[in-house]
C-alpha cells in the first residue's frame, strides 16, 4: 500500500452522493443546532454506541444504555455494561483525538477494550479470521507480523492523499477491516475512526450517528465488504458507506426524503454532481449527465445546454462529439466541497 492507492475505482454513484451530501452537509451545518444543542447531541451519541455495539451482538437496549450512562443499575452481562462504558469514554475523547497516528489509535483501542481482552490497545499477536453476525467467514486477516507497518502505512494514506474526505474515509474503513490489526473491537474501532476522519471535515460528524444508519442496514454492510473482498477493491464498500452517510443525513434533515430542499433546487443538486464528475474527468458528454443524474437524453441535453448559457460550462468537440467542460472562470467550483 505505501506510496500508491488502495484498490477502489471512482464511479459515478460516488461522484453523485459526494456532491449531495456535501450540499446535505451544508445545509444542516447552517440550519441545525446538532453543534450546540447539548440534548440532541447526547440523544445522537447514545445512538451512535448503541447502533456500534449492537452489531457486535452487545444485548443492551437504547434505554439500557441510557440508564447505564446514567449510572443507574442495568441488569446486564457485566461485559456488555463494560462495552457501553468504554465507548462512551473514547467517543467523549473525540475532538482530541489524531486520527493519523498510530499511538493514538492504540490508545483508543486501549479504552475501547478495556478490560475485555488480553491485548487491549495492542496490535494483536496472532492469525484471526472475520466472521459476520451469522458467523460465516468473511475472510482471514492480515499476518500479524505484517499489521504494524500496514496500518502505519494506511494512516499516512489517508493523510497525505488529496482526495476528498468522504471517499478517503470510506477507504480506510474498509482496509483497516480488511487488516483486522486487533484481536477484538475492529468494527467498533472502525466505524469509530470513520466518524472522527469526517469530523476532521465537517465536524458535525461528530454528532451524526452514522453507526445507527449501518446497524439497521447491517446485511447491507456485511454484503459490500463480502462484494469488494471477492471484487479485491473497496467500490462496492465505498458506494454502500456513501448511502448510509447520505442516508443519516437524510434523517438529520427532519425531511421524508431528506431531499425536499433539494428537490426545490434541482439545478443545485444536478450542477454539484456535474462538477464533481468533472473534478475526476476532463469533460462530461450527454451519455454521461444521462447516467448520472438519472435523465432522458433530452433532459440530459437541457440541463448541459443550460449550464453553458449560465457560463459554468464551456462547449466543445472531444472524440468528433460535442462535449462540456468547465468555464475558465469555474475551475475551482469544487472547492466548496473540499
Amino acid at each position: 500500500m505505501k506510496n500508491k492507492k488502495p484498490p477502489f475505482e471512482i464511479t459515478n454513484t460516488i461522484i453523485s452522493d459526494v456532491a449531495t451530501i456535501a450540499e446535505l452537509v451544508g445545509r444542516i451545518s447552517s440550519t441545525s443546532n446538532l453543534s450546540v444543542g447539548p440534548s440532541l447531541r447526547r440523544t445522537n451519541r447514545i445512538r451512535t454506541i448503541h447502533a456500534s455495539l449492537a452489531i457486535e451482538q452487545n444485548t443492551l437496549s437504547i434505554e439500557q444504555v441510557t440508564a447505564v450512562l446514567e449510572g443507574k443499575t442495568v441488569l446486564a452481562p457485566p461485559k456488555d455494561i463494560a462495552e457501553v462504558q468504554n465507548a462512551y469514554e473514547i467517543y467523549e475523547h473525540m475532538d482530541t483525538l489524531d486520527p493519523y497516528s498510530v499511538d493514538t489509535l492504540l490508545f483508543a483501542h486501549g479504552i475501547m477494550v478495556r478490560g475485555l481482552v488480553e491485548e487491549a490497545g495492542e496490535f494483536r499477536s496472532r492469525p484471526v479470521g472475520v466472521v459476520d453476525a451469522q458467523g460465516n467467514v468473511l475472510h482471514f486477516g492480515t499476518l500479524p507480523q505484517y499489521v504494524p507497518d500496514l496500518v502505519c502505512e494506511l494512516l499516512d494514506w489517508t493523510r497525505d492523499n488529496d482526495m476528498h474526505m468522504l471517499i478517503k474515509s470510506c477507504v480506510f474503513h474498509y482496509e483497516f477491516e480488511l487488516i483486522h490489526p486487533f484481536s477484538d473491537g475492529n468494527g467498533r474501532m472502525g466505524r469509530l475512526w470513520h466518524t472522527l476522519l469526517l469530523s476532521k471535515w465537517n465536524p458535525l460528524f461528530v454528532w451524526l450517528p452514522v453507526e445507527s444508519i449501518i446497524h439497521d442496514r447491517q446485511q447491507e454492510y456485511y454484503a459490500a465488504i463480502n462484494a469488494s473482498n471477492n471484487a479485491g477493491e473497496s467500490t462496492k464498500f465505498i458506494e454502500f458507506m456513501l448511502s448510509a452517510i447520505k442516508a443519516s443525513l437524510i434523517e438529520a434533515t427532519g425531511t421524508r426524503d431528506g431531499m425536499s430542499d433539494v428537490a426545490n433546487n434541482k439545478n443545485s443538486t444536478r450542477w454539484n454532481s456535474i462538477a464533481a464528475f468533472l473534478q475526476e474527468h476532463p469533460y462530461i458528454m450527454n451519455a454521461d449527465a444521462r447516467e448520472l443524474l438519472g435523465v432522458s437524453a433530452a433532459t440530459a441535453n437541457r440541463i448541459l445546454v443550460g449550464f453553458t448559457a449560465e457560463g459554468k460550462l464551456t462547449k466543445i468537440r472531444a472524440n468528433g462529439h460535442w462535449a462540456y467542460t468547465h468555464s475558465n472562470d469555474l475551475l475551482g467550483t469544487l472547492g466548496k466541497i473540499r
